[in-house]
């Protein structure tokens, strides 16, 4: 058998080290993007309630500003 065709065992431990190490990197990086994007969500809500209720509330009835003395 040609050497080329022949398995080489520490490349492919080499190699699973390296995807196992890559996937656990890839999932961490996953989870991370998960919980930046419902703390912005979060954010997002919080912001969108509190103009919401401030633009609909009622508005105070206007008071008449104090009249000049006459003289």
């Amino acid at each position: 058998m040609p050497r080329r065709t022949r398995k080489n065992p520490l490349l492919s431990l080499w190699l699973s080290g390296a995807n196992a190490a890559g996937g656990a990197a890839g999932g961490l990086m996953a989870a991370e993007a998960a919980r930046q994007r419902r703390a912005m969500l979060r954010e997002m809500e919080k912001t969108t309630l509190a103009f919401w209720s401030s633009a609909l509330k009622p508005l105070a009835p206007r008071q008449r500003a104090p009249r000049k003395p006459r003289k």
